[in-house]
């Protein structure tokens, strides 16, 4: 496995309040890293500065050993574009498409011809039970359906690395599971990297390394010896 996502000494600070203190993190392609903690502990403000969404006040972030902090703002974007993932907690579909196009987006978004991007879409929707929504619009699927489709949206381009912020947070714990399970065994399968955010214990043991947050300060959970 190679290193994609390394941040050192992080910091974010929203006026002279500290949202993210000191945080170091090292991802490696095809693993789960889940960052959990109480709801303003600044997870998801960590999950955005290593998104590059966010612009942080000190350290640095590296993606594939670039610094993200040299990067113009159109070079960053073209990067969130095309070699990373995300999937949000209430899906955030566009409504006035189809759900094979919602899931082609990205792939339509980096050049790609629109029946090379709706047949991939297409075969990733197959690969998550979905085939028979292409044609639909996703205010006629259902809400596990729908995290479904932002679960293959996400990875439809094999990102490098997949930011999710509270993926299973709006679903019922039937559906949380299932779709979790689909999610990181499709990015595994693929190489793609995942950084996930939650308040789930149960979803975050699924990962291979975990995290808690506090006040915003990361640190590393260490495995209990048997």
């Amino acid at each position: 496995m190679s290193e994609v996502l390394y941040a050192k000494g992080v910091d974010l600070f929203y006026g002279k309040t500290p949202a993210v203190a000191n945080a170091h993190i090292s991802l490696f392609s095809g693993e789960v890293a889940a960052i959990t903690g109480q709801s303003g502990s600044g997870k998801s403000s960590l999950l955005y500065c290593l998104a590059g969404v966010l612009p942080i006040t000190r350290g640095d972030v590296y993606f594939e050993g670039c610094s993200l902090r040299s990067l113009d703002d159109e070079k960053l974007s073209t990067l969130r574009r095309e070699r990373f993932g995300f999937v949000f907690q209430y899906g955030e579909l566009l409504p006035e498409l189809t759900i094979e196009e919602n899931t082609a987006l990205p792939l339509r978004l980096a050049g790609r011809r629109k029946g090379d991007a709706l047949d991939a879409a297409g075969e990733i929707l197959g690969r998550l039970g979905l085939a028979d929504l292409r044609k639909r619009r996703p205010s006629q699927v259902s809400g596990g359906q729908s995290q479904r489709v932002a679960v293959a949206r996400a990875l439809v381009h094999k990102p490098a690395v997949v930011f999710a912020d509270e993926p299973t947070g709006s679903l019922d714990s039937s559906n949380a599971s299932a779709v979790l399970e689909e999610f990181l065994a499709l990015a595994r399968s693929q190489g793609s990297a995942v950084v996930l955010v939650t308040h789930d214990a149960q979803v975050a043991a699924r990962a291979d390394n975990r995290y808690t947050m506090s006040d915003g300060v990361l640190t590393a959970q260490m495995e209990e010896a048997s």
